[in-house]
């Protein structure tokens, strides 16, 4: 079966040689951003959009967080920049009503003509959930998600009442309801693979060298069979791919070289104090340290060494880069979330060198172009 390939939007500013452009994590408040810096406004991001598009990709993700543009009204307006492209809009839902958050889908979901994926974050981080009023713990915010996904999903089949620890609804329901957009969600810890067990579509995980993804896939299968459900799985990685070996690892060299020793730092210790599972994980992997960065075969931790989320890339030519695909995919990972430093041009690179060799291989189709274009 091939894989789906999907792009990143890069929401908070982009950058060819700024790996933590846009990245709170490693920045002092109003700290100088480097000369080659992007503003992501709707124009570019609408250039990344369409690049991605016309690349063969399937849908582009957005990210959240309190520095970050608002996913849904910013990707509702790239539909109408777009034909074919659909957007895995990231959302809490501790902040919405499940009925509100079903009606703003269904909405999409017209608007775009079915092109609409949703990724659930839950909130790794209190004192960000903080300034939002929310001031629940880790732990009750994925009971909430789980009672919230239950409606959701409830709503779009028809009427609901439901009565839980966290929301009550009566009569909840859509008129004339469109298609459920497919349901995302990543996490690490054991409240997060129960919530995606029982009520999403596709588990996501960052790139972790290939036997810890293994161990983690197996744990989700081992969940969503004992709440009698099948769940998909995907992998969010940056990559660098280039004509040759020595041409990709010379970039991720590039790269490497542009850090400053003091941001490595600054995001290290602001991450070493993270909530998250999963960006725990992403930390053991180098632990601070610029060398030793591959960390597998074609695997660069070297991301993570000053940004918050996916810190591993993808590194080598692209025979290898496909290679490496392959493997995740024997484990069973059906959908890939790519990115690249900066995200237009390698959106072009990534189409015109990687894909033909995926579907040569019959790892990939064509991706949202195979769709037929829908008037808004």
């Amino acid at each position: 079966m091939a894989v789906k390939l999907h792009w990143f939007l890069p929401t908070t500013g982009d950058s060819r040689s700024d790996l933590s452009h846009g990245d709170a994590v490693s920045r002092r408040p109003g700290e100088e951003r480097g000369h080659d810096q992007r503003v992501a406004d709707l124009a570019y991001l609408g250039q990344v959009a369409r690049a991605a598009e016309q690349s063969g990709f399937e849908a582009a993700l957005t990210p959240i967080s309190s520095w970050c543009p608002d996913p849904w009204i910013l990707t509702a307006a790239l539909t109408q920049q777009t034909e074919r492209l659909g957007f895995l809009v990231a959302f809490r839902p501790t902040f919405l009503s499940p009925t509100l958050a079903a009606q703003m889908a269904a909405t999409y979901q017209r608007i775009s003509g079915g092109r609409l994926k949703l990724n659930i974050v839950v909130g790794g981080e209190d004192p960000e959930q903080r300034r939002y009023g929310d001031f629940t713990t880790k732990d009750e915010r994925y009971a909430h998600a789980g009672e919230f996904l239950h409606v959701f999903r409830s709503v779009f089949a028809g009427e609901t009442d439901f009565a839980g620890e966290h929301i009550r609804v009566e009569g909840a329901h859509l008129p004339d309801p469109p298609e459920l957009p497919e349901i995302y969600l990543g996490g690490s810890s054991g409240p997060a693979i129960e919530v995606a067990a029982r009520h999403v579509d596709v588990y996501l995980t960052w790139g972790e060298p290939p036997a810890q993804v293994a161990e983690k896939l197996d744990r989700v299968r081992a969940a969503a069979a004992r709440a009698g459900r099948v769940v998909r799985f995907g992998i969010r990685l940056h990559v660098i791919t280039r004509d040759t070996s020595e041409e990709a690892w010379a970039e991720a060299d590039r790269l490497l070289a542009g850090l400053d020793p003091e941001a490595i730092a600054r995001a290290q210790a602001r991450l070493s104090q993270s909530q998250s599972e999963g960006q725990r994980r992403m930390v053991a992997l180098h632990n601070g340290r610029t060398d030793g960065l591959e960390v597998s075969p074609n695997l660069w931790a070297g991301v993570g060494l000053v940004r918050g989320g996916a810190g591993t890339a993808l590194v080598g030519s692209h025979e290898e880069v496909a290679d490496r695909i392959a493997e995740y995919h024997d484990l069973g990972i059906d959908e890939f979330v790519l990115s690249g430093y900066p995200h237009l041009e390698e959106a072009y690179r990534v189409g015109e060198g990687l894909l033909p060799v995926l579907r040569a291989r019959g790892l990939a189709g064509t991706g949202a172009q195979d769709r037929t274009p829908v008037a808004a």
